[in-house]
């Protein structure tokens, strides 16, 4: 690591250079080949895939995104002639629109079950040539345009479905943008120089900027989804500016040592850099255990966010030593710099605050461990009722149109009617359409049931397909227990041996928490485990990485408890525009693995610093409050940044980066101010030294991994420790120390 520090800080010119020509060049790449990003959701032996995959063999115009144009009149009827003639040449016009495959007109014969009893609304039906993710947004647009052009003062127009809402979608620019600035903020009261400020936002502005240019480049490759990118920046971001605010951290103790420039900076990247390195691995290997889960819309996610924070830490590692060899003694005020030119050297000052919460941990080990754990204990309740499950168009925002158009068609039809089911069915040909007629005829009867569009036979006679409208939403779980009801009660009886499979895009999702929901465990157990392993041979130690997977299990139960009472039971939901509903099914496999990454990061920062002590005095106890007395400052600069970051995109965007916002927001908070700053120190506290105990055989196999640098444990001891008081000296604590 000094070596490449060295050469990047003596050639900080062409080290620049090249990072700016990367960034142009990726950017002007990604511009040419575009992006691809796509929600194509493979489920394989599941009977929503293998009907999505009948229809589109044999029955192409059943098989796409299907959107609804929602018609109502406050007087009146739809089917006045009046409303006829102004909705008609719309919906020819959008007929002919590239990628429309069909339109149903409720004047139709087809349609004519999309007109509400009152006959006050209607709806007609767009039926795209492919999934949502894959329709070009100009097709959509053309068909948002046309609609729009059809309203009046009497008759209102809305629009709903899967494409309408991506084609609305605002992006999360200005989420970013307040995300940038809170970050800034917080880094000038830390470290209270306006040019230090910029250092940790540069190196991680670029490093983002680059590495979503080749996520874009990427979704070319892989299944990305549209909000993977968001999801890149809100995680590059917080471990962007922390791995380079942590290596300027360092610096700047360094040069109020007394340290030149070059000196300062090769040895903050030795010993900084390297445990940036190290918690950049966590987070990636986090990110990838994804992959045992055996869902290709996963492996994006994870591949588009692993890419991000290896440009971080790469940036943070070559880009910030020859930043800092530009910026030279300007990262410290010029308080510090007029300070060192008058009394010299000054030596690491322990903040006073940071030294008392110390020893106030160590002298109440046990008292402080257990409130902690009761706390994290009370936060996680809410996730015993975790019910997960894909939230509908009903939670949009009031006054998007796709959230009207919502409201109206669960006012006219009932709610079932935003999320049909689709029952597909191998035939013969035309002979068949009896037998199917009677399939409809015992759905129909089925509680739960509102109604059921007549069979329908495929042009080539092969497959034929049934739509059915639940009384209740796409998001309740009574729409679940009724797929399932149908599948395997109602529909065998009378399939006659007839191959039959219920899918749709409710029935996807469904099937989605299915298959996720069982592969949790492998998931979780695997990513433990490498975490385990990784904090093993950093640290040598078993008690270590023990109690940190078992703390950061705990935070990320209290994490998953407050996602669930905010966003499934409500609580404070009006604050951030998010109303009840289940929480998506993905949420808790991606957030665990990005918490337990972040949380590895104040686990290492922390930890390694108390390594190096541990390594040069031998005391327990002194390593343990000295440690936090030296992180505890940088780590809660650090965890404020990553929060507000994460809570910028709370107020904009999808409600699923909502849920990953207040999710991730909750987690730093917890684990920051709760875990690493009372129960980690407390906990190693009580097991003394213990603490650093590892087999011998397991210590010849484990790979040996330098955290903190050669010379850690030496630069350490330059700084003695404040003397110890009686009290510390009596304490419970102090009995452990070696």
């Amino acid at each position: 690591m000094s070596t490449m520090a060295v050469w990047c800080y003596r050639r900080r010119r062409l080290v620049l250079a090249i990072w700016l020509l990367l960034f142009i060049a990726l950017g002007v790449l990604g511009q040419i080949a575009g992006s691809t990003y796509a929600n194509s959701l493979v489920l394989p032996a599941t009977d929503s895939t293998r009907a999505l995959n009948l229809l589109k063999a044999e029955f192409p115009a059943a098989s796409g995104e299907a959107d609804s144009i929602v018609l109502h009149v406050t007087s009146g009827k739809v089917t006045d002639a009046r409303v006829k003639a102004r909705v008609a040449p719309m919906l020819a016009e959008i007929a002919k629109v590239a990628h429309v495959k069909a339109v149903v007109s409720p004047f139709s014969a087809l349609g004519a079950q999309q007109i509400s009893r009152d006959g006050t609304t209607a709806f007609a039906t767009v039926t795209f040539d492919g999934t949502a993710r894959q329709i070009p947004k100009a097709s959509v647009i053309e068909v948002i345009n046309a609609a729009d052009a059809a309203r009046s003062s009497s008759l209102q127009v809305e629009l709903g479905g899967a494409s309408i809402q991506i084609a609305k979608s605002k992006g999360f620019g200005l989420s970013a943008l307040i995300g940038i600035v809170a970050a800034g903020v917080v880094i000038f009261l830390a470290f209270g120089s306006l040019l230090a400020m910029l250092l940790p936002l540069l190196t991680a502005l670029i490093a983002i900027g680059a590495g979503l240019s080749v996520v874009a480049l990427a979704s070319h490759v892989f299944n990305i989804v549209e909000f993977g990118p968001t999801l890149a920046v809100l995680i590059g971001l917080g471990v962007g500016v922390d791995y380079a605010l942590f290596i300027v951290s360092r610096h700047r103790a360094n040069l109020r040592r007394g340290m030149d420039v070059e000196a300062s900076t090769v040895l903050a990247i030795n010993t900084s850099g390297r445990a940036v390195l190290f918690a950049g691995l966590t987070v990636c290997i986090a990110l990838l255990g994804l992959f045992t889960v055996g869902i290709s819309l996963l492996y994006g996610l994870a591949i588009s966010a692993v890419i991000v924070v290896t440009f971080t830490v790469v940036a943070s590692v070559t880009l910030l030593p020859a930043l800092l060899g530009f910026f030279g003694m300007k990262v410290l005020t010029s308080k510090e710099r007029t300070s060192l030119a008058v009394d010299g050297p000054a030596g690491d000052k322990l903040s006073a605050r940071w030294w008392a919460w110390g020893q106030l941990v160590e002298r109440r080990p046990i008292v402080l461990a257990t409130a902690s754990v009761i706390l994290l204990v009370v936060l996680a309740i809410p996730f015993l009722s975790l019910h997960l499950g894909s939230s509908d168009q009903g939670n949009e925002a009031k006054g998007t149109t796709t959230r009207k158009a919502y409201d109206l068609l669960a006012t006219g039809f009932g709610p079932g009617f935003n999320g049909p089911l689709q029952v597909a069915a191998s035939t013969t040909g035309a002979a068949d359409l009896p037998a199917l007629q009677k399939i409809a005829a015992a759905i129909r009867a089925t509680p739960g049931v509102a109604s059921v569009i007549p069979p329908r036979i495929a042009p080539s006679g092969r497959a034929g397909v049934i739509n059915v409208y639940p009384t209740t939403s796409p998001q309740d779980a009574k729409t679940t227990t009724l797929l399932h009801h149908l599948r395997n009660d109602v529909i065998p009886k009378v399939a006659n041996g007839r191959t039959i499979y219920v899918g749709g895009i409710t029935a996807v999702f469904a099937d989605f928490t299915t298959v996720l929901s069982g592969k949790i465990p492998l998931f979780i157990g695997v990513v433990v485990l490498l975490a385990f392993l990784l904090l093993a041979a950093a640290f040598r130690s078993l008690l270590i990485p023990l109690t940190a997977s078992v703390m950061n299990l705990l935070a990320a139960g209290a994490a998953f408890g407050v996602v669930t009472a905010v966003f499934q039971w409500g609580w404070l939901g009006s604050l951030i525009g998010v109303e009840p509903a289940p929480v998506e099914p993905f949420l808790p496999v991606m957030m665990f693995a990005i918490l337990f990454g972040l949380s590895m990061d104040y686990e290492v920062f922390l930890v390694s610093r108390m390594h190096e002590d541990w390594l040069h005095n031998g005391d327990n106890s002194q390593a343990v409050t000295r440690g936090q007395a030296e992180t505890g400052q940088v780590i809660t600069a650090a965890a404020s940044i990553m929060i507000v970051v994460f809570m910028s995109f709370v107020f904009g965007g999808e409600r699923i980066i909502k849920e990953f916002g207040i999710g991730l927001a909750t987690a730093i908070m917890i684990d920051a101010l709760l875990v690493r700053t009372i129960l980690m120190p407390a906990v190693m506290h009580t097991f003394g030294k213990s603490n650093w105990w590892i087999p011998r055989w397991l210590d010849k196999v484990l790979p040996r991994i330098s955290v903190e640098g050669p010379d850690a444990g030496h630069e350490s001891a330059t700084t003695p420790a404040p003397p110890r008081t009686p009290a510390r000296a009596h304490s419970r604590a102090g009995q452990h120390r070696e």
